[in-house]
């Protein structure tokens, strides 16, 4: 028994060895060496330094709060002491989706329930509408000691995840299963556990992803010690994803790794496409010819812009193609921080899981509870985005107030960023389709790369034109090479979230800069 538990601590300590439980801010390559450069001379006696410290962190990386944004980060603190030699009073910031940070306001009722959920004395002022305060209470009948500082189940608070296994059920027209869903400290927090179940100890484990993609899975499969298998989106084909590209990469893996999962983002991350249903039935089809777990990144569901389109889920498909399929694995993912809510740092989601044994379902359990549960906080968010006020109720009507006007927001933004980029020399843009970002197609000449090496020989062409996007025009992008692009192409992905002034602002400060960066280079 001692000698199969050790033999279990071993194999559990092998596949966790490139684990460490912290958000990491990426520091590109050139911020290393000098940090490892100082290491070596000032810390070189201490337990843990650069060049001992867990290598799989060390080689992460997460270009969205990368090189570009870190040096924006730098002219922003000159700004504010007065500086005068850039060209501009402020930093227009595109590079990350937090809707919070860019202006949007909080609904009124999410943060009136919260409110009164942390401060129950609210609830006995009787400060807010009435259907705020019976769901705290609801709420608070449902945690330990009436207080939202307790821990919770460590799948989530017993009523919000019925809320969840509600909407669901609601969205897709098939009954969900409550046992089959867990709260998570965001998207991030579930997609994370749901590798680590599928690490080995003999191989590594693979795990298909788009690329473009999220920078999150490649720095969570680096920080994990798995290996990524890259299928690449068709550009030309509105970033579609075909079948025979993903059986493309998934052969040319089998070498390197033990293909295990295959993620999806839809809609997408950064190129905003949506998937039709036809394409979400291929990609079951084949993971369920290739044995393939499926992680189905949905956080941008309620983000759709194309007229007349209604979200499809990645369950609703699977579960209507019949037994044969039955044996396909699913875990389905959504989010707090994206949608018109836009709750980044609160960190709230779900995730449902199907086609898991009860067996697995207890390991599943027992690896949750060694994180106790998710934030109570986040939680309560989670059940406002899946339950909002419903027609009757005293908040209900500033709720859709507030909802629509959030989401026809976003649609004309997203609309404007398709629309000029394709009208402007050397930038190609497919629409917009879904989520909150543009990936454009951009031309730089290959003349500007002396350029970029003059300033860092690692430095790729794409990294060079944003930092002089931001330098002269103080416009904060993420490079393309950091979410991934095909070979002699370049982009940048640029959020929508910036109010419809600002956003106006800065693809006309683009424009400016991209012409003028042709014209020195001599493509215009």
């Amino acid at each position: 028994m001692a000698i199969a538990c050790r033999k279990g601590f071993l194999s559990l300590w092998r596949n966790a060895r490139c684990i460490i439980s912290a958000r990491t801010l990426v520091i590109d390559g050139r911020c290393v060496t000098e940090r490892s450069q100082v290491s070596g001379r000032r810390y070189s006696s201490r337990s843990l330094t650069v060049e001992n410290m867990n290598a799989c962190v060390r080689d992460m990386e997460y270009a969205v709060r990368g090189t570009v944004p870190l040096e924006a980060m730098k002219i922003k603190g000159e700004l504010e002491k007065g500086s005068g030699k850039y060209p501009f009073s402020r930093i227009l910031s595109a590079n990350i989706g937090d809707s919070h940070a860019m202006g949007q306001q909080p609904l009124t009722f999410t943060r009136q329930l919260v409110a009164a959920c942390v401060d129950p004395s609210l609830i006995e002022k009787g400060a807010y509408p009435s259907d705020v305060l019976t769901r705290a209470r609801t709420i608070l009948n449902d945690v330990g000691g009436g207080s939202l500082g307790s821990y919770t189940d460590s799948r989530g608070i017993t009523i919000i995840r019925k809320q969840v296994e509600e909407f669901i059920s609601k969205r897709d027209g098939i009954t969900a299963n409550v046992d089959d869903i867990y709260l998570i400290n965001g998207a991030t927090d579930g997609i994370r556990s749901t590798i680590m179940l599928c690490l080995m100890e003999e191989q590594k484990a693979g795990v298909m992803i788009p690329i473009p993609q999220y920078p999150l899975y490649t720095a969570t499969l680096t920080e994990l010690n798995a290996h990524p298998i890259k299928y690449y989106l068709d550009e030309d084909d509105a970033w579609s994803i075909k079948v025979e590209e993903l059986q493309r990469a998934l052969d040319e893996s089998k070498s390197h790794c033990q293909p295990r999962l295959m993620a999806v983002i839809n809609p997408g991350n950064p190129t905003g496409q949506y998937l039709p249903e036809e394409n979400i039935r291929e990609i079951i089809q084949f993971c369920h010819k290739n044995k393939l777990l499926l992680l189905a990144d949905e956080v941008y569901q309620e983000n759709l812009w194309v007229e007349k389109v209604k979200f499809s889920s990645f369950r609703k498909t699977l579960l209507g193609m019949g037994s044969e399929y039955k044996d396909v694995q699913l875990v389905s993912f959504n989010s707090t921080s994206k949608g018109y809510f836009g709750e980044c740092g609160i960190r709230g989601g779900y995730m449902e899981m199907i086609g898991f044994s009860p067996e697995l379902m207890e390991h599943i359990y027992k690896l949750h509870s060694t994180r106790l549960c998710a934030n109570a906080v986040g939680q309560v968010v989670t059940g406002v985005m899946v339950r909002p006020p419903q027609p009757g109720d005293p908040s209900y009507d500033l709720f859709e107030e507030e909802r629509q006007q959030i989401l026809s927001s976003l649609k004309l933004r997203a609309q404007m960023v398709h629309t000029k980029f394709n009208k402007i020399p050397g930038v190609f843009c497919n629409e917009v389709q879904g989520a909150m970002y543009a990936f454009p197609r951009i031309d730089i000449p290959e003349e500007a790369l002396e350029d970029a090496k003059k300033e860092d020989p690692n430095m790729t062409l794409d990294t060079y034109y944003c930092l002089e996007f931001l330098r002269q025009q103080g416009v904060c992008v993420v490079p393309g090479s950091g979410f991934g692009q095909k070979s002699g192409t370049w982009h940048f992905r640029t959020t929508v979230l910036p109010s419809v002034s600002d956003l106006a602002d800065l693809l006309d400060r683009f424009e400016t800069f991209h012409v003028n960066f042709l014209k020195k280079y001599s493509r215009l």
